[in-house]
């Protein structure tokens, strides 16, 4: 287990959420029926805050208005890599901002940048932990047939815990 910490969390904490992009973003986490829905990472500035774009309409939306704390479930199958993150999210309505995030690509879900229902999330961490392939997949495969073979466990992926 790898922990890290400062201007390496945060970079890593960046890798792995803009390679896997999507993101499902739980709120209401005290019920057993907790909100989830995916999300396209907008960008990690350079304190580690992860931004998205939302609409003031979503039932998160308002669960954010009533309880601040959210997690991140990152999950990229087909890379073995995953990150769960654990924080706080704020609600950002500054044009300035929903500007420098939106894209051409936002237009499905909104019309346009100045769309009144647009509102950008800021999520601050508070922790987050990762697994990713110590190797590329082809090498992965590869240690994970000799182990199958030799009837062993494969140490194929590194765990971390990262602070930011």
């Amino acid at each position: 287990m790898k922990n890290l910490s400062n201007k390496e969390a945060v970079e890593k904490l960046r890798d792995l959420a803009t390679d896997i992009d999507f993101a499902i973003l739980s709120t209401n986490l005290g019920q057993a029926k907790f909100d989830a829905t995916p999300m396209s990472t907008k960008k990690v500035d350079d304190e580690g805050n992860i931004w998205f774009l939302s609409g003031k309409k979503s039932n998160h939306y308002n669960y954010i208005k009533e309880d601040n704390k959210v997690a991140l479930m990152y999950s990229k199958p087909g890379n073995m890599s995953f990150m769960n993150v654990f924080g706080k999210a704020e609600i950002v309505s500054e044009q300035s901002v929903i500007s420098e995030l939106y894209g051409t690509g936002d237009d499905m879900w909104f019309d346009g940048e100045n769309d009144p229902n647009i509102c950008a999330l800021k999520i601050t961490p508070d922790e987050a932990e990762y697994w990713e392939p110590k190797q590329n997949k082809l090498i992965s495969f590869f240690k994970f047939g000799i182990a199958t073979i030799k009837g062993e466990q494969p140490d194929l992926s590194q765990h971390g815990h990262i602070t930011v």
